[in-house]
Formats: C-alpha cells, sequence, structure tokens
C-alpha cells in the first residue's frame, strides 16, 4: 500500500486500546504522531508501526499537565485529519479515602486535555472543510459508578461534550464519535489500583482491545455518533436506562467492591 500522505495523532497509543488503533490507523497507510508520557514505550512502539511504511512522529508529553496539553498543540506542525483523545486514568478506591491530587489529575487528563486538544484540531479541520476525531468514553460514562465515582463522571462529561460539540459542528465537515467500551484486557486497572475489584477478577469476560479498537475505527470512519463495544455493554446500558439511578449505582456497587 501507498502511504496516504494523511496525519493521524493518538494520545494514549503505546498501549491498549491506544495502541491498537495506532496499528488501525498504520495499516490505512496514516502517518502517525503517538503522544504518551513514556519515552521509551514511544520508541519502542514507533519502530513497531514504522514498519508499515509510514511516518512517524512521537512527542512525550504528561496530558494531566495542562500547560504540556497546550504545549502538545503548538509543536504540532502537519495538518492532523483524524484525531483520537485515548489517553485517560481512573483510579480505584471510596471517593473519600481516595487521594485527593489523584482524583483531580485524572480530571485533567481525562476532561480537561480531552477538550483543549479537540477545541485546537476541531478549530483547524473545520478550516480545512474535514477530519475527524474519536473520544475514548466507556459504558462507565452512563453508569453512576461507586469506587470509580471520578472516572465514570469524567466519562459521563466525555460523552455529553462529544455528542454537544457534534451537533454544533454538524455542517463543517468534521465528525465527532465516542468509543464506549466496557471492561477491557488493558493495563487500565493494574494503574487505578483495581486488581482485586470483582469486576476485574475474571480474566475471560474482559474484551480484546484489539476487538474494541476496530469497533470505534469502523465507526469513526463511518462518522457515528458513538459505539458500544460489546454485547454485554449494549445490553447493560440499555438495562441501565430502565432503572433508577440508585439501583444502578447499587448495582455497580456491588460489581466492582474488592473481592
Amino acid at each position: 500500500m501507498e502511504n496516504n500522505g494523511k496525519w493521524a495523532l493518538v494520545t494514549g497509543g503505546t498501549s491498549g486500546i491506544g495502541k491498537e488503533l495506532a496499528k488501525l490507523l498504520a495499516n490505512d497507510q496514516y502517518n502517525l504522531i503517538l503522544v504518551a508520557r513514556n519515552e521509551d514505550e514511544l520508541s519502542q512502539t514507533a519502530s513497531e508501526l514504522q514498519g508499515s511504511g509510514i511516518q512517524v512522529q512521537t512527542i512525550a508529553k504528561d496530558l494531566s499537565d495542562m500547560e504540556q496539553a497546550k504545549a502538545l498543540c503548538r509543536e504540532v506542525s502537519v495538518p492532523v485529519e483524524i484525531l483520537v483523545n485515548d489517553a485517560g486514568q481512573g483510579v480505584y478506591g471510596l471517593f473519600t479515602e481516595n487521594e485527593l491530587e489523584r482524583e483531580l489529575g485524572i480530571i485533567h487528563l481525562n476532561i480537561c486535555a480531552t477538550v483543549i486538544l479537540t477545541k485546537h484540531f476541531a478549530k483547524e479541520m473545520a478550516s480545512r472543510g474535514a477530519g475527524k476525531i474519536l473520544n475514548l468514553g466507556s459504558v462507565a460514562g452512563k453508569l453512576p459508578g461507586p469506587w470509580q465515582a471520578v472516572y465514570h463522571a469524567t466519562k459521563a462529561f466525555v460523552l455529553s461534550f462529544t455528542t454537544a460539540v457534534r451537533e454544533e459542528m454538524k455542517d463543517s465537515g468534521v465528525t465527532f464519535t465516542a468509543l464506549m467500551p466496557g471492561v477491557t484486557d488493558t493495563d487500565f486497572f493494574n494503574k487505578a489500583g483495581m486488581n482485586d475489584s470483582k469486576a476485574v477478577q475474571d480474566k475471560s469476560s474482559m474484551a480484546d482491545p484489539a476487538d474494541v479498537a476496530k469497533d470505534g475505527y469502523e465507526a469513526l470512519l463511518a462518522g457515528e455518533d458513538r459505539v458500544i463495544s460489546g454485547v454485554k455493554n449494549k445490553i447493560q446500558v440499555t438495562a441501565s436506562t430502565i432503572m433508577p439511578d440508585s439501583s444502578v449505582a447499587h448495582q455497580l456497587y456491588e460489581q466492582q467492591k474488592p473481592v
């Protein structure tokens, strides 16, 4: 295949769903800008993907730092055709017991960095009359989540934000898609300190990040507004819409409590 000359930017592109999305973009001959905190992981991922005959730029940034998120926008010097806001974190535990600064960092990363990057690149895309943005939401965004109260709330923001901006820019040539995975076999739960949770004890029930990425990528290319990855997750979200939020919260409390 011949390089199509177009560029895609992927945050959190060195592992999990983000890396799988980067692979799909590389297979379609998009040049890549990969953004993550760890320079060694960025270099390793770039080496893997450059074998596809594409260009790969790496930028090491901690996007929970708002100044670094803004600096990223200034440093990108090529027109970005596709933006993937994948970088995100959670923390496990009771809200009153979790460290405040850790939770504020999650809000900065999951919400503020998404807003900063989306605003910058959506304006550039609109000026060209074309572009696609994929924001990593979660089924968590539709479900109040005890033991991960802040994370679930950040994903509710991502879903609402993506849907609203999509409507505002429906005539701009820019599409916005929210990908909503459920429990997926990535390092997210380890980083969140969630390995004792009942919800992640059964590894066999976890989704494959490659399958989730494929669902999101196909929805992105089709310009769909959102996609829930996995039949089980679709059922859970549908059921939650006919249950009182208090009942959903209790159900999640039981599902996510420590074993």
